[in-house]
Parts: C-alpha cells; structure tokens; sequence
C-alpha cells in the first residue's frame, strides 16, 4: 500500500491539516494518509507542546470517521528529538508491505536540504508538496527533482499558534477543528 506520512506536533490538529491530508488520499496515487504524531520536533521548544497522549488522542478523534486517515504514535517509542530519517527506517523495517513517502508543505521544502540525512530520504522516498499562500520565497530548486511532486491541493492559512491563542483570547474557534477534536480541546480545558 503506497502511504503518505503527514508529520507533525498537531498542537492542535485543526481543519487546514484534515483538508490537506484528505486531498492528498483522494486526489493522489497515495492509498492512505497517516498523521505521525511528533513527540518533539527538533525545531519547537517542547514545553509549548500538549502531552503526547492528548495530541495523538485529538488526531484519533479527528480521523476516526476516514476510512484512508489514520493515526499514528509511531514516534512516542523513538529516541528523541525526533528526526524524519529514523522514523522512515523504522517504518519500512516494521512495515515492509509499504511504500512509504513524505507529505509537505512547501515552506518546508526550502528548509529539507538541512534535515537529518536528507540527501538519503530524497534517494529513498517521494515528497509529496502542498502550496503555503504565505510562501514569499523563490520556489525551491527541489521541485525540479524527480521524487518531489507539487500537488494542486487548496491553500488552507490556519495555524495551531493562532488557535491556542484564541483559545486563550475566549474566541469560538469551533469552525477551525473537527468537531470530535475541539470537544475533547474544549472538555479537559487546553490551551485556556
């Protein structure tokens, strides 16, 4: 089965990440998407993060109605910070029915030549890119590469930054996450 892996803290999971992710199971070669839940990414300060249970339980409550979305801890076991190579090889080892490829938006594309072990992952594994609107760079030499496809998916601008803080503010930002997710968000009281 040909798999996207959707990395990310989702802190909190939120409408922008479940169109992206459900574009890219519907309107790609990619069988399923699975949201890997970051323990800590390398690049985030990891007291601004909910606890690992608590995000991973918002992206199960997010995907429990998608029968190509899934959930996935598969990090919370890894030595940490982690880094998308030592996921992607364990993976493959415990999964080797798979053929797993990235999912990524394009901001993160300037960035990936910094990454852990990129020139190997690039080598190994397709990339899968969605647009930022917010990008303002020049488009990254990477997309010209033969693993790295530039997917037509819609340009959703919502951040989980931008929800915590309205979370805090007492806005209603029941319309920016699935429903299942804001009411377990709502009922243990995060980010308030």
């Amino acid at each position: 089965m040909k798999i996207g892996l959707f990395f990310g803290t989702f802190n909190p999971i939120h409408v922008g990440h479940l169109i992206i992710a459900n574009h890219m199971a519907e309107f790609t070669d990619l069988e399923e998407v699975w949201f890997v839940v970051t323990p800590h990414n390398p690049f985030k300060v990891k007291n601004s993060l909910l606890a690992d249970h608590h995000r991973f339980r918002l992206v199960s409550e997010t995907t429990d109605d998608y029968d190509k979305l899934k959930p996935s801890n598969i990090e919370f076991g890894l030595p940490q910070p982690s880094y998308t190579i030592n996921t992607l090889v364990h993976l493959a080892e415990k999964h080797p029915e798979h053929d797993f490829n990235l999912i990524m938006g394009l901001d993160n594309l300037h960035t990936f030549p910094k990454w852990k072990n990129s020139e190997v992952i690039l080598r190994d594994y397709e990339i899968y890119v969605y647009p930022r609107v917010s990008e303002k760079k020049d488009l990254p030499e990477l997309l010209n590469h033969d693993k790295v496809h530039l997917i037509d998916a819609p340009i959703v601008e919502i951040s989980s930054t931008f929800i915590r803080k309205a979370v805090r503010d007492q806005k209603d930002i029941r319309a920016l996450m699935p429903f299942k997710a804001w009411k377990y968000m709502d009922e243990m009281n995060f980010y308030k």
